[in-house]
C-alpha cells in the first residue's frame, strides 16, 4: 500500500533466515537497496517489512535483493492463458500492463504458451486487477487450470481451429483465383467477356470474397480492431489494414469506379481473400509446430495412468485414478503404468523409468522399493503402497517444472519483445510513407502502385518470428531435456548455463559415492583396536555425517556391539564427542584435538600421507589421550573422470569445493583433473566461497547433491542439482538431473549450447528477413528491375517466416542425448586453452566435512 508521503509499504516473507545474524544480515541487505527509506526484518515472523520509494525502485528490486543475500523471498504465483496475441509486441504490451500494477513482483508473458506468469504479493493485490490490465492491452484472459497431470480433451487446439478457418477460406479462394487470373490469359479472357461483361466478373469476384473476408478472417478483425482502439496495433492490425484495404479499394472500384483517376479503379478482390487464406495457411502450420514444441509435456501428461486396482473390501477393484488415496494398495500386472508414486509392498518386477529419469535400462523393484507414477511395470506383477498422489506426484512436478521453464522468459527475449513492441507502429508509418512517396514521385497512374507497394510493406512485417524465436526454441530444449532426465526448472538456465565458463563440483556425493568406508585404523600403545572401533562407533552412531555412518558400518561389520552413548556434542565442521562406558571419546580433525590440548605428533606423518592418497584422517581421544588414527575413504564415482574431461574440452575450468583437508582434497583432484581447489571450506561458507568466485570470474554452475547444497546452489548463476527422481533434490537447483549421473551435466551443457544457437539463428532469420525483404515491399528494386511484390506473396512470405523459426527449432528434438560428448565448436566462443597452473585456494578453519 502507499503511504501519504509516496512511499509504498511492502510486507513478504523470507524463507531461510535460522538465527539473528539472518534476519541482520537480511534487513542490511535491504537498506542498500536505492529507494527504500526503512527495512525491518522479523526472525520470529520470517517476514520483511519495507518501505520504498517506487519512483526510485520496485519490489522486484528488493526480492532480488533478498534472493543475493542468499534466501527466498516468498510471493505468490499464478499462472493464466492470453487470447488474442499474434506477436511478440503483444507480449510486452501484455507484461508491460502486468508489472505496472503495485503488488506485482514479476510478471512474464510467452508467446509461444500464450500464458502469462505472474509473481505478486498476497493480499494486496485482485486476480481480477490482473485480469483488467490484460484486458485493458487488448487481450482476453483465461481461467487458470487447475489440473497439470489432465491433457483437455475437451476444447480443440488452435491447429484445429486454423484447420476449419482455413479448409471454408481454400473452398472460396481457389475460384476467385481462376477467375482473377483467367481473365489474362489471352483467348480465356475474351471468352469470359462474351459471357459476363467485367463489371459481371468482378461482382461474382466480390461474392466469393465475403465469406474469405468476413467469416473466415473474422478474427483478425475481431483482435485487430481490439488492438486499434487500445492504441497498441499488432500483427492482426497490419493483416486486418491490409487485407481491408484490398477489399474497400475494390469494391468502390466496383460501386463508385468514376470517382478514380483514369486507369486506376482496379479490383484486388483476389489480393483480399488470397492474404487472408495465405495468412491463416502459416497460422495453421504454426500452430502446428507449436504444438510439436510442447510435445513433451504432452507426452508427459499422458503418462498419467486413468484407472488403478484398488484393493477395498478384500478385493480387487478398478477405480478411477483420481480417487486413489494415501495409504492404499494397488496392484500393477506386466505390461501396465504405475498409477501412484509409493513403494512395493509384494511382488518383484523390472520397470521401465526411462521417460521419467533418462535412464534406458529397466530398473529392479522388490519390497520397499519406490516406484513413480506413470512408469511401465514389465515382468512381474507388484502390490504398491501409495505414497504421493495428485499434485504431490514426481510427475506433476515434474510436468510443473517444465512449464514453469517454458513460460520464464530469458533476458536474451526480452529484449527481442521491447523491440517488437514498437516495431509494429514503425511499420504503419513506413507503410504511410511508402503510400505517400509513390502518390509523389511515381510514375502516372501512381495510385494503384501506391497502394499496392503500402500493402505489401504491412503484410511483409513479420514481429511473429521476432516474438517466436527465444520460445520456440527453449519449449523444444526444456522437453528435449526433461525426456533425457534433465530438467530445467527457469527458462533463464538454459541461457545462463550456455554462457558458463567456470563449473565448480560439489565432492562428498557429487564427485565421489557418498557412502565412505574405513579404511585404516591405527592405536596407540595400550589401546585394542577392537575396544577403540566400539567406542568410536558408538559415539558417531548418533552423528548423521556419512564418514561417521562409515566407521558404524565397519564395526557391524566386525561384529561388535554398539553401546549406548550420552552427552553427545557435535562440532560442526571438528569433530564429535560423547560418553561411552563412562569415558569420554573426542573423534575430529587434529585442529579439533588440539583445540582440546590432546597433541596429534605421533601420527601427523601418517596422517600427511594417507591424505594423499585421498583419504580422511581422523584422530580417536580417550579420556583425554590421543588413542587411535583412523582413515575414511570415499570412492570416485565412476563417471567423474570422462565427465570432467568433456567438460575440459568444452573450454571449461572445472573448481571443486569441500570441506575435507588441503591434502585430502588435492589427491582427489589430481586423480580426475581438477583445476582448482578449495578445501577446508566450512559448511556454511559454501556460498561465499561460490560468490567470491563469482566475483573474480565470469558466469559460473555449481554441481551439488540438491539437499546438503541449498545455498550454493542458490548463489550459483545456475545450480545443477544431481539427484533422482524420489530424492528432495527435484525441488532443488535451477538444473535437476534426474539420474546420479553426472555424464547429465554434460548432456544439459551440449543442449543449453545448442538452444543458444538455435536462439541466435532464429533472431538472425526473423531480423535479417525483415531487413532484407521490407524495402523490397516498398519498391526499392522497382528502378532497376520494374519489379515489385504482390501483396499475395507478401502474406505468404510473413507466414513463412514464422514457419522457418519454429521448424529450426524443432531441430533440438534431435540428438544430444545426456552424457554425449561436448565439441568445443558447440560454444560460439573461440575456446583457448584450459589454465591449469592457478593456484588453489583454500577456505577458513580446517573440517572433516565434504
Amino acid at each position: 500500500m502507499n503511504s501519504d508521503s509516496g512511499l509504498q509499504r511492502v510486507d513478504f516473507g523470507v524463507d531461510g533466515m535460522t538465527c539473528g545474524s539472518c534476519s541482520a544480515r537480511v534487513e542490511k541487505v535491504l537498506g542498500r537497496v536505492d529507494g527504500v527509506e526503512r527495512a525491518s526484518v522479523n526472525l520470529t515472523t520470517q517476514r520483511a517489512d519495507v518501505e520504498l520509494d517506487p519512483r526510485q525502485t520496485g519490489v522486484s528490486d528488493v526480492f532480488s535483493a533478498v534472493e543475493k543475500a542468499g534466501y527466498t523471498p516468498v510471493a505468490e504465483r499464478i499462472e493464466f492463458g492470453i487470447e488474442g496475441m499474434s506477436c511478440g509486441g503483444c507480449a510486452a504490451r501484455a507484461e508491460k500492463n502486468l508489472n505496472a500494477l503495485t503488488g506485482v513482483v514479476s510478471a512474464s508473458v510467452n508467446i509461444a504458451t500464450e500464458r502469462a506468469r505472474v509473481d505478486y504479493l498476497a493480499g494486496t493485490i485482485a486476480r481480477d486487477a490482473l485480469f483488467s490490465a490484460v484486458e485493458k492491452a487488448g487481450f482476453s484472459p483465461i481461467e487458470p487450470d487447475t489440473d497439470n497431470t489432465q491433457t483437455s480433451a475437451e476444447s480443440p487446439s488452435d491447429a484445429a481451429i486454423y484447420k476449419q478457418s482455413l479448409l471454408f477460406a481454400v473452398v472460396f479462394t481457389v475460384p476467385l483465383f481462376v477467375v482473377a487470373m483467367a481473365s489474362m490469359v489471352p483467348g480465356v479472357g475474351t471468352a469470359m467477356h462474351d459471357v459476363l461483361p467485367e463489371r459481371g466478373w468482378q461482382l461474382i469476384e466480390l461474392l466469393l470474397v465475403l465469406p474469405v473476408q468476413f467469416w473466415a478472417g473474422r478474427n483478425f478483425y475481431r483482435f485487430g480492431w481490439r488492438e486499434c482502439r487500445h492504441l497498441a496495433p499488432g500483427m492482426n492490425s497490419l493483416v486486418m489494414i491490409g487485407s481491408s484495404a484490398a477489399f474497400l479499394y475494390s469494391l468502390a472500384a466496383l460501386a463508385i469506379p468514376g470517382v478514380f483517376p483514369a486507369e486506376t479503379a482496379q479490383t484486388y478482390f483476389d489480393a483480399a481473400g488470397m492474404i487472408i487464406t495465405l495468412i491463416l495457411l502459416g497460422r495453421y502450420l504454426e500452430a502446428l509446430a507449436k504444438g510439436r514444441t510442447s510435445e513433451a509435456v504432452n507426452q508427459l501428461m499422458a503418462l498419467h495412468a486413468p484407472t488403478a486396482r484398488v484393493a477395498r473390501d478384500g478385493q480387487w477393484q478398478t477405480i478411477d485414478a483420481d480417487e486413489v488415496v494415501v495409504g492404499d494398495v494397488v496392484q500393477v500386472r506386466p505390461g501396465e503404468r504405475i498409477p501412484v508414486d509409493g513403494a512395493v509392498t509384494a511382488g518383484n518386477s523390472y520397470v521401465d523409468e526411462s521417460m521419467i529419469s533418462g535412464e534406458p535400462v529397466p530398473v529392479e523393484k522388490s519390497a520397499d522399493a519406490e516406484t513413480i507414477g506413470g512408469t511401465v511395470n514389465q515382468s512381474g506383477q507388484l502390490e504398491v503402497r501409495v505414497m504421493r498422489t495428485g499434485n504431490d506426484t514426481v510427475l506433476a512436478k515434474i510436468v510443473r517444472m517444465v512449464e514453469s521453464a517454458q513460460s520464464e522468459k530469458p533476458a536474451i527475449q526480452a529484449i527481442a519483445d521491447r523491440i517488437a513492441g514498437v516495431f509494429v507502429p514503425v511499420i504503419l508509418v513506413v507503410a504511410a510513407v511508402t503510400f505517400a512517396a509513390w502518390m509523389a514521385f511515381g510514375a502516372s497512374p501512381a495510385l494503384p502502385t501506391a497502394f499496392v507497394t503500402a500493402v505489401a510493406v504491412l503484410l511483409i512485417a513479420c514481429p511473429c518470428a521476432m516474438g517466436l524465436a527465444t520460445p520456440a526454441a527453449i519449449m523444444v530444449a526444456t522437453g528435449r531435456g526433461a525426456r533425457m532426465g534433465v530438467l530445467f526448472r527457469r527458462g533463464t538456465a538454459v541461457e545462463q548455463l550456455a554462457s558458463v565458463a567456470t563449473v565448480v563440483f560439489d565432492k562428498t556425493g557429487t564427485l565421489t559415492e557418498g557412502t565412505p568406508r574405513l579404511t585404516e585404523l591405527e592405536t596407540t600403545g595400550g589401546f585394542d583396536r577392537r575396544a577403540v572401533l566400539r567406542l568410536v562407533a558408538s559415539v558417531e552412531a548418533k552423528s548423521e555425517h556419512p564418514l561417521g555412518a562409515a566407521l558404524v558400518a565397519a564395526a557391524r561389520d566386525d561384529a561388535l556391539e554398539i553401546a549406548g552413548a550420552h552427552a553427545f556434542t557435535t562440532y560442526p565442521g571438528q569433530g564429535v564427542e560423547a560418553v561411552v562406558d563412562d569415558r569420554r571419546v573426542q573423534v575430529g580433525s587434529s585442529a579439533y584435538l588440539a583445540s582440546l590440548g590432546i597433541e596429534t605428533g605421533a601420527f601427523a606423518a601418517r596422517a600427511e600421507e594417507l591424505a594423499h592418497q585421498a583419504r580422511t584422517p581422523l584422530f580417536v581421544a580417550v579420556d583425554g589421550q590421543l588413542a587411535a588414527l583412523v582413515a575414511v575413504s570415499d570412492p570416485i564415482r565412476d563417471d567423474a573422470r570422462r565427465t570432467i574431461e568433456a567438460l575440459h574440452a568444452a573450454g571449461l575450468e572445472i573448481a571443486m569445493l569441500t570441506g575435507d583437508n588441503r591434502a585430502t582434497a588435492e589427491a582427489v583432484a589430481a586423480e580426475i583433473g581438477i583445476d582448482r581447489v578449495m578445501a577446508d571450506v566450512m559448511p556454511d561458507a559454501k556460498a561465499d566461497q561460490i560468490k567470491r568466485l563469482q566475483d573474480s570470474a565470469n558466469a559460473l554452475a555449481f554441481v551439488g547433491d540438491g539437499v546438503n547444497d541449498a545455498p550454493a546452489l542458490t548463489r550459483a548463476d545456475v545450480g545443477i542439482a544431481v539427484g533422482s527422481g524420489t530424492d528432495i533434490a527435484i525441488e532443488a537447483g535451477d538444473v535437476v538431473l534426474m539420474r546420479a549421473d553426472l555424464t547429465g551435466v554434460v548432456g544439459a551443457l551440449q543442449l543449453a549450447r545448442r538452444a543458444m544457437r538455435v536462439i541466435r539463428q532464429n533472431f538472425g532469420w526473423a531480423y535479417g528477413y525483415n531487413v532484407l525483404l521490407i524495402p523490397v515491399a516498398a519498391g526499392v528494386l522497382y528502378p532497376a528491375t520494374g519489379w515489385l511484390l504482390s501483396p499475395v506473396l507478401a502474406a505468404g512470405a510473413m507466414g513463412a517466416s514464422d514457419v522457418m523459426v519454429l521448424a529450426n527449432s524443432l531441430r533440438l528434438r534431435r540428438g544430444g542425448g545426456v552424457g554425449a560428448e561436448v565439441a568445443a565448436r558447440d560454444d560460439g566462443r573461440a575456446n583457448g586453452p584450459t589454465d591449469r597452473d592457478r593456484p588453489h585456494e583454500s577456505g577458513q578453519g580446517t573440517s572433516k566435512t565434504a
